[in-house]
């Protein structure tokens, strides 16, 4: 190796391949000094050179810089970090950990690492060019909103399971997912939520257990490695981009979940992995004592989203994963977070939110918010910007309980299924802002969401204190799996209700990974740390629940159907309230035009014509626990019986050609089940 290196330059972040060799960059405002390591192996705990960075020289400001000649992609490399160990200062350095790159675009871990024990080898960056990649044509599909049926799934645990019939080399990885796209164009969807594939520390979880979900990250641009098939340095990130590319060409958008709110190195009895090493105090929102950590995420520590160098990496890192990784979209974990200052307080123009939603390379790019964080502050309805989405955690709420028979729930679920004017009318936002799901990862599957009434979360190692107690489930009788043809039933109309709902209500559908075959993790409602067959998806289900599939995937050819109808006669740029006001629809009880408001009422009729004139649908709620028999209102034509979620397949729903007609003016809906009659005019 050329042993002449360079002073190199202070931009651009990271380390970049260039024709004299490769510049690193590193941002650390308070180091007395730094070194370059470089790494023979992974599994190296040595440096095989350690290039000392001269701050007269190799320092701009707060960013550390050198090139390195005759380096080449592939190159294993970290940094050390000297300076003042004084935690009530808010500096933590600390000589002897080995540091990764921030901007790293790869990550390698050793297959002797370990979180708990020390001298074990450290995770290294590894030195990538992301420009080698050939894309032929690719690019992000932003399809509308309005257009948008959102599947949130798990890289590995979609086809990690034997009976997924993915090659083993491949199963729990992309290209493992790229052998299911058929089922998911089959299904109907069109943008899949990835939870997290950023690089995260698989160790972050009790003894004895994984962190399977990935809500620990230690890199916000290198892809997860584990999800690999390929382990040459460039070879995840280029299979990811394979995954992206071939669900664009099958019409799927990809959807980041992505956690820039807190890191794995959690509190002050942590690792050092990054950023605590490099610039603790800029890096993470400290408490007054300076010495302990922030804790708005509840996991041990909060970054601090809204400094201006934690402001710029989260902007790089999206502008690098739309750009070079080609992805649609992102869901932001614990996105008020972002809405928080240098001193957790939130404030009303959060410049992370702000920069993030004005930035021109992002336009058209897809941002969902979590509206919330562990620190209490609840944003639905008022998250900062124009261009966000938001997780409509009421909708889940409000949905559940009128489900299962609650009192006061008519009015709210109402509300639900049009949009949630009562929290988004006051915006100039679209029909779409409510992101509607009634499960996701966290939580209950929506098998389980019927079938148990506590969480039994007894194999997370936490004494099932981990994980909500209060889900707002009914087990329908029993609890877990039952042999009871009557609750099996009562389980099955459960489902297929919550289904219907999430897909007839305006604003943007979201779905659960296995929830359309019934996925259960047996009551597991925390299973962050169950990398096995709780957590993964059983194809077996598709057979044994072939019933629901059908109408899973015939309810949203539904909803893609009727809102594609509304984006092609030019009705999708309507604000919500426009919308609503140009709705043609008539509220009903079990007469005509009188609806039971009252806290005692459980059913609810809605008649709603189509914007475009097309079709009429007459929708009826049942959340008694009784028949109950509702008056029909009159048509010019002939109503047909679309949906009836108390009958058996294939009887439950119809393509609208074929539906049976509803010749008598009433129509008796079975107990705790919906039905929707249609006329095609």
């Amino acid at each position: 190796m050329n042993s002449k290196i360079a002073v190199g330059s202070s931009a651009p972040l990271g380390a970049t391949v260039g024709p004299g060799g490769v510049n690193f960059c590193v941002y650390s405002k308070s180091a007395s000094s730094l070194e370059l390591l470089l790494f023979d192996s992974e599994d190296d705990i040595k440096p095989v050179r350690a290039i000392a960075l001269d701050a007269q020289k190799n320092r701009t400001y707060h960013y550390w810089h050198v090139l390195v000649p005759d380096l080449k992609p592939g190159q294993l490399y970290g940094y050390r970090a000297f300076g003042k160990f004084k935690p009530a200062q808010g500096l933590r350095f600390d000589s002897g950990k080995v540091l990764l790159d921030p901007y790293a675009l790869a990550v390698s871990i050793p297959k002797a690492y370990s979180r708990a024990a020390e001298n074990t080898p450290a995770m290294k960056s590894i030195v990538v060019d992301p420009s080698t990649y050939d894309w032929e044509g690719d690019h992000p599909l932003q399809r509308p909103f309005v257009e948008t049926v959102i599947y949130e799934v798990h890289v590995r645990g979609f086809t990690r399971h034997p009976s997924s019939r993915v090659a083993p080399a491949k199963a729990g990885t992309y290209a493992g997912l790229i052998e299911k796209i058929p089922y998911l164009v089959d299904l109907g969807i069109t943008a899949i939520e990835l939870m997290p594939i950023f690089q995260f520390d698989a160790g972050d979880a009790p003894s004895g257990h994984v962190n399977y979900w990935g809500y620990s990250p230690v890199s916000f641009f290198a892809v997860h490695r584990a999800y690999s098939s390929r382990q040459s340095p460039i070879g995840p990130m280029n299979e990811f981009r394979d995954m992206v590319k071939a669900l664009h060409r099958a019409g799927i958008e990809v959807i980041l979940d992505v956690v820039f709110n807190h890191t794995a190195e959690g509190d002050g009895h942590g690792p050092t992995f990054c950023f605590r090493g490099l610039a603790n105090e800029d890096y993470y929102l400290l408490q007054t004592d300076r010495a302990n950590y922030a804790n708005y995420s509840g996991t041990g520590n909060t970054l601090k989203a809204n400094h201006p160098i934690v402001r710029r990496m989260i902007l790089d890192s999206l502008r690098y994963w739309v750009t070079h990784m080609h992805v649609d979209g992102f869901r932001f974990d614990l996105a008020s977070v972002l809405a928080r200052d240098e001193t957790g307080a939130p404030v009303p123009h959060p410049p992370a939110i702000l920069d993030i939603e004005s930035d021109p390379l992002l336009a058209g790019t897809k941002m969902i918010a979590e509206a919330w964080d562990a620190g209490g502050l609840y944003q639905v309805g008022s998250f900062v910007g124009d261009a966000w989405q938001e997780w409509n955690g009421k909708f889940r709420d409000d949905v559940r309980r009128f489900i299962k028979s609650d009192n006061g729930t008519v009015s709210r679920v109402a509300a639900r299924l049009l949009g949630s004017p009562d929290i988004y009318a006051h915006e100039d936002s679209g029909p779409e802002q409510s992101i509607n799901f009634v499960t996701c990862h966290d939580g209950f599957t929506l098998n389980d969401l019927v079938s148990y009434d506590q969480k039994h979360n007894q194999d997370n190692g936490e004494n099932n204190r981990d994980g909500m107690d209060d889900n707002l489930s009914w087990n329908c009788g029993f609890e877990g799996p039952a042999s009871d043809p009557a609750v099996e039933s009562l389980r099955l109309r459960q489902i297929k209700n919550c289904v219907a709902l999430t897909l007839l209500a305006v604003g943007t559908p979201m779905l659960l990974m296995g929830d359309e075959v019934r996925r259960t993790q047996h009551g597991n409602n925390n299973p962050y740390c169950q990398d096995n067959e709780t957590s993964w998806f059983d194809w077996s289900l598709c057979d044994r629940n072939a019933g629901l599939y059908r109408f899973v995937k015939m309810m949203i050819a539904f909803r893609l159907r009727r809102d594609v109808a509304i984006e092609s006669a030019g009705l999708g740029k309507l604000t919500l309230n426009q919308f609503l006001a140009q709705a043609r629809l008539t509220w009903h009880g079990l007469a005509l035009k009188s609806p039971d408001w009252s806290d005692n009422s459980h059913s609810i009729a809605l008649t709603v014509a189509s914007l475009l004139g097309t079709f009429t649908v007459h929708a009826m709620l049942n959340a008694y626990w009784e028949p109950l028999t509702f008056e029909l209102p009159p048509t010019d034509n002939r109503w047909r019986r679309w949906v009836d979620t108390s009958l058996s397949h294939p009887e439950d729903i119809y393509g609208w050609e074929q539906a049976p007609i509803v010749s008598q003016p009433r129509y008796t809906v079975g107990p705790r089940s919906l039905a929707f009659l249609v006329d095609t005019a």
